[in-house]
């Protein structure tokens, strides 16, 4: 595209009332930004210096151009989550997958459109752990004219929930590879990038929600923590679920929200007390024997008029190990199955998959912390070794040598997964994909094992959603489980919590030609190892293939 006619869809984008706008243009500097947090201060990496960082705004059907500049001494990629990337790889962003990433003093166009997609997804950096302060919104509006499928709020507000290490993450996540133990957990909590009080902090202010009585709010939620689901909750006001993962649900009215890292819960609530000041609560679920970060990240939400003195009204919290709030909200979500939004779940399958998901104890001379040995974790108990040359490049240019397709649709060991562990668990390591034919069918059951410990584990998909069509304690059994599947209006997501002990059921189609990851959305067990990807081969028809690569695709 000619400078002077990006130029003019610039100057059209500036002002959308006047114009369709169908190219969005969006620069992002990542640069290092000193931030204090906790009474103590730390350099970050940002995007254009902001934690969170920059809200990317597009409507449905829009192309979408964001420059990446890379000013820090990491290599640097950008992964849009939740976007399906229709037959546009290149763009995906997670690092050796399917780009190599941008090296320190160059750049790369991510170029996509958001094809038959409306709502809240998030994007963030998808190498090292620099996604715990490189992230930030993304908000894609109805195409123009097309209401929202429930009353429209009198204003959206983004909320963002994260975690701060005083420390330095990467300082962090090496220190736990070199030891072959778990990293440290986070020091808070954040709601747009705020802690809110804390008792090793009192003096430090949080986020503010200014409403109006009588009035109705959109919260657009993201979870961004690097390895905590959270509970949400505002006291005193209930929040009707309108969507999530961009997806339109039947709305149901809650007071707690669960959130997965990666996950988006756009909510409503109605401002339908006269005045005061109500406590925004953010809180950790864990319901395993696994160390999380305790404290509760607080923001406020201040009716116009009230005096700033006036005291906030508390709210209780769930306990971290609440499973039954937790369960409550994931069974009350419906896709919302409507004439314009329908839920096309796939009837006949394909490729029926069992993937176990889970930890595993490898030999580590080096690993004196961890008496020789380190943490891994695996799916069928495979640890995926990351490459040095991208996937896809690989894939695209026939390079061999990179990875096998040989991935197992089934466990390579038979063993009671939610029961005792096996004698053996050590895993085996590899860079292993499977491979689908374009528009194939999948049924895949992600089976929760209790190797050192059961654990809620949020698995994402790259370009694709999918329908959760079950879910359940135990063992799945494959020959009951399925009689109870709701192939109706299963909820529609990205990224699902496999439950502690477990499993989940998800459907999809494989109409996206290109290889797509999927992994474990809790940072720690995707460096361990917890990731595979599939291989989907392009169709025979004109807009069945991948695109070709863009020139400045960065090289590895």
């Amino acid at each position: 595209m000619g400078s002077w006619v990006r130029g003019l869809v610039l100057v059209a984008c500036l002002f959308p009332v006047l114009v369709d706008c169908t190219v969005r243009n969006y620069k992002f500097d990542v640069v290092l930004k000193n931030k204090t947090r906790l009474c103590s201060s730390k350099p970050i990496v940002t995007v254009n210096g902001k934690f969170p960082g920059p809200t990317l705004y597009a409507r449905e059907g829009d192309t979408v151009l964001v420059k990446v500049v890379n000013h820090v001494k990491y290599n640097v990629s950008i992964h849009w989550h939740g976007v399906r990337q229709l037959r546009t790889g290149w763009a995906d962003g997670p690092a050796y997958i399917t780009q190599c990433p941008i090296p320190t003093g160059q750049s790369y166009v991510y170029n996509f459109t958001i094809t038959g997609q409306r709502g809240t997804l998030l994007w963030h950096a998808h190498i090292l752990w620099l996604r715990s302060t490189v992230h930030g919104a993304i908000v894609i509006l109805p195409k123009r004219g097309v209401p929202y499928p429930f009353p429209k709020p009198h204003k959206e507000v983004i909320v963002i929930l994260a975690e701060w290490w005083k420390s330095d993450t990467e300082a962090v996540i090496n220190e736990a590879l070199k030891s072959g133990l778990a990293p440290n957990v986070s020091d808070a909590h954040t709601i747009n990038g705020h802690t809110g009080p804390v008792s090793s902090c009192p003096s430090q202010g949080g986020f503010t929600l200014p409403v109006e009585n009588g009035k109705t709010y959109l919260l657009r939620l993201i979870n961004a923590a690097l390895n905590e689901e959270l509970f949400f909750k505002i006291a005193g006001h209930k929040l009707t679920v309108v969507e999530v993962d961009a997806t339109y649900v039947k709305p149901f009215k809650t007071k707690t929200v669960i959130i997965a890292p990666g996950q988006t819960t756009n909510v409503l609530v109605s401002a339908d007390k006269s005045s005061g000041k109500y406590l925004v609560a953010a809180s950790p679920f864990m319901d395993a024997p696994i160390a999380v970060d305790n404290l509760t990240a607080t923001a406020t939400l201040h009716y116009s008029g009230t005096l700033a003195n006036t005291p906030t009204t508390l709210t209780s919290l769930p306990p971290k190990n609440a499973t039954p709030v937790a369960n409550n909200f994931i069974n009350s979500l419906r896709a919302l199955n409507s004439k314009q939004y329908p839920a096309l779940v796939p009837q006949s399958i394909d490729h029926n998959l069992f993937f176990t998901v889970g930890l595993g104890i490898n030999p580590c001379p080096t690993c004196k912390a961890g008496n020789g040995s380190r943490a891994v974790a695996s799916i069928n108990n495979v640890t995926f070794v990351m490459p040095t040359t991208a996937l896809l490049q690989a894939h695209f240019f026939n390079i061999s040598g990179v990875f096998t397709t040989d991935f197992p649709a089934n466990p390579p060991n038979v063993f009671n997964y939610s029961g005792t562990p096996p004698t053996n668990l050590q895993t085996t390591n590899g860079t292993k994909v499977f491979r689908l034919a374009y528009n194939s069918t999948v049924q895949l059951v992600l089976q929760d094992t209790g190797i050192i410990a059961p654990e809620n584990h949020p698995i994402h998909l790259h370009g694709f959603n999918f329908f959760a069509v079950g879910r359940g304690l135990g063992n799945y059994n494959p020959k009951t489980d399925p009689q109870n599947f709701n192939l109706v209006d299963p909820v529609e997501r990205n990224t699902i919590g496999v439950p502690s002990g477990g499993w989940v059921a998800i459907r999809f189609r494989a109409d996206n030609p290109g290889v797509w990851f999927l992994h474990c959305h809790l940072e720690v067990h995707t460096t361990w190892g917890l990731k595979m990807a599939f291989l989907v081969d392009n169709g025979k028809g004109p807009n069945q293939s991948l695109l070709p690569p863009p020139s400045d695709l960065p090289k590895c």
